[in-house]
């Protein structure tokens, strides 16, 4: 097809999107680019007020006119092409930055009118909307890796950390209010001990009962989040790599000695690091895990088993690289999303019934090292990379991001992405950056 000139393409536009049309054959002339499209798709429906759309052709977003992409893909004109359009997302909009001394391991945006991040120096802080620190501290020895929010009221919250130092905790933390005198108060309510190597990863379920842990000692510890009267780990049992050693003594904020709690469950399985664990959505017996042994796991908590694992004997597109995160899709049950060190996203159907006949697994490829996800919605996700770069992805769209932004400098480490209320909380290397994302990116 040398030239496009008055030439029209036969089309079936289809979406997933609420706003479906008729089924039907449109002969749209090669010309049009996605200006065009989203106006025929509006004036089709009789929209009270006009909504953009994107445009996919075998799951690459439309950049250029109908005629030179079918040029570029060798489509000859008798073909009739199938379209299926999606809302437009709006460029990410910056909205506040919140400087750490040291970098920001993880973050969260689950709590209205909080962000919360954890950082290398070992802290836990809060910061209002109006970037005023609302609390702030040390919870361990060595740099935090993760934490994650497992319950709240109006008030006070719970959060369970993991770190470097071999231990993780639940902590019981108050923030300052605006114009109040009374200070935070943030009291530690229990120490997890288990694994003899740093740990890499915490995540609570939904409903704030149980938390599973993922150490480099290839182990997933699975905790319930009550409050021990004693200990159930001894003092002297609690050992250190170089082997036992007295540790600190942790307090509370009554100053009386912290609990020691040990697991219910230890799952085994991995013979490597265990890089991600998480809880899956729909399941409350059911959890998901990567490591740098190249294996996504899925686990029974309750039996303490791994009921299926994903290979890359098994699945012949699977990573074979170290797997760095893992997410869950909310919107498709039994389907993960997985980061690796060779640069790609992986959508992994973790179903043990579909495993035999499963699809293959859907590669998001990155210019850089992924180092996290989080989902955002039905069909969007959002990654942060070692090139210092936030992409935003519509699974439907394999071939590349629908939009990105940096949050600092290039080259400037993302290492945690969190999403809630249309917002993106971003930590890293620069500290925590916060971004507006479209409403219509998190339908």
């Amino acid at each position: 097809m040398e030239s496009s000139n008055g030439i029209s393409l036969a089309v079936v536009l289809t979406t997933q999107s609420p706003y479906p049309l008729p089924s039907q054959k449109f002969m749209i002339p090669a010309t049009w680019r996605r200006y065009q499209l989203s106006q025929l798709v509006n004036k089709a429906l009789s929209l009270p007020r006009p909504v953009p759309f994107d445009f996919l052709l075998k799951g690459e977003l439309l950049r250029t006119s109908i005629g030179e992409w079918c040029a570029e893909h060798g489509v000859g004109e008798e073909e009739t092409l199938e379209i299926e359009y999606i809302e437009s997302v709006l460029p990410p909009e910056k909205i506040s930055e919140f400087p750490h001394e040291d970098w920001v391991s993880s973050v969260s945006c689950k709590v209205p009118g909080l962000f919360f991040t954890a950082s290398y120096d070992g802290s836990i802080r809060s910061f209002d909307y109006s970037k005023n620190v609302t609390s702030s501290t040390v919870a361990h020895e060595a740099a935090i890796s993760s934490f994650c929010v497992v319950s709240s009221d109006d008030t006070t919250h719970t959060i369970a950390t993991a770190s470097h130092d071999l231990t993780a905790q639940l902590l019981q933390v108050t923030p300052s209010s605006p114009g109040s005198s009374s200070p935070s108060k943030t009291n530690t309510l229990a120490s997890l001990h288990l694994h003899t190597a740093p740990l890499a990863c915490i995540a609570s379920n939904s409903a704030g009962s149980h938390l599973l842990t993922a150490s480099w000692d290839g182990l997933i510890g699975f905790w319930d989040t009550t409050v021990p009267e004693k200990d159930e780990v001894p003092e002297e049992e609690v050992g250190e790599r170089g082997g036992k050693k007295k540790r600190r003594r942790l307090e509370d904020g009554e100053g009386k000695r912290v609990k020691r709690k040990a697991p219910l469950e230890v799952l085994k399985s991995h013979i490597g690091r265990v890089s991600g664990v998480v809880f899956a959505p729909d399941e409350e017996t059911t959890a998901y895990s990567c490591g740098f042994d190249s294996t996504v796991r899925v686990w029974d908590t309750e039996k303490g088993l791994s009921v299926h694992t994903i290979t890359k004997a098994n699945l012949q597109t699977a990573s074979s690289k170290p797997f760095l995160s893992i997410t869950p899709m909310a919107s498709m049950p039994g389907t993960v999303l997985a980061t690796s060190t060779d640069r790609s996203m992986t959508m992994y159907d973790a179903r043990i019934s579909s495993s035999l006949d499963a699809s293959p697994p859907v590669a998001f490829m990155h210019p850089a090292t992924p180092s996290c996800v989080t989902s955002l919605g039905s069909q969007q996700v959002v990654s942060g990379a070692y090139d210092g770069t936030v992409r935003l992805w519509d699974l439907r769209s394999t071939k590349g991001a629908v939009a990105s932004f940096t949050p600092w400098e290039k080259d400037v480490k993302v290492l945690s992405v969190a999403s809630g209320s249309g917002i993106v909380a971003v930590g890293g290397e620069g500290g925590l950056s916060v971004w507006k994302v479209a409403e219509n990116s998190v339908n």
